[in-house]
């Protein structure tokens, strides 16, 4: 299996792992924070539904630039939240195998202007901000939604509100 098929299909289960957990994101909470030095919930939540495709999109160049990017506007709804995940899952699903094996081993940088801010591998940029970036937001999101006592999806293994694993009666 080719490092470009073990990763998509890694990435298909987390995609589905991170449906599941966005389609529990209420709505009337968007704009909700923990502390004011967070991220809101609807922010968060379309940072986690965005990001995969975007980053993926880095991967395609060999160099993005930064300077003066804003973030795109807050979600309106989790309809938005889902359609937003729904086509980075899509993007990500046909842009991965048009940069290839052979891709992954270029390099990317990332820059500011003419300041560069990092360097690595596109296999690394993949492994480390398409899957484990994401991942890392969306245990994040899963606190917000424990707090706002929203049941939280199984994940890696049962939640106290899920668990898979259990008898069925």
């Amino acid at each position: 299996m080719s490092m470009c098929q073990a990763l998509l299909q890694e990435f298909d289960s987390e995609a589905k792992t991170t449906r599941r957990v966005l389609e529990r994101v209420p709505t009337d909470k968007l704009t909700w924070k923990p502390h004011p030095k967070s991220m809101s919930l609807g922010a968060l939540a379309l940072h986690v539904a965005s990001s995969p495709g975007v980053i993926t999109g880095w991967c395609i160049e060999d160099e993005t630039n930064f300077a003066g990017q804003g973030g795109p506007p807050p979600p309106s709804s989790t309809e938005e939240i889902l359609a937003a995940h729904d086509e980075s899952v899509k993007k990500v699903k046909e842009m991965l195998p048009q940069i290839g094996d052979e891709g992954m081993q270029r390099m990317w940088s990332a820059k500011a202007g003419d300041q560069t801010l990092m360097s690595m591998p596109k296999a690394a940029l993949a492994r480390a901000l398409v899957m484990n970036h994401w991942v890392h937001h969306r245990g994040q999101l899963s606190v917000y939604l424990r707090l706002l006592d929203v049941p939280v999806p199984s994940i890696y293994g049962p939640s106290a509100d899920e668990n898979p694993f259990a008898a069925r009666t």
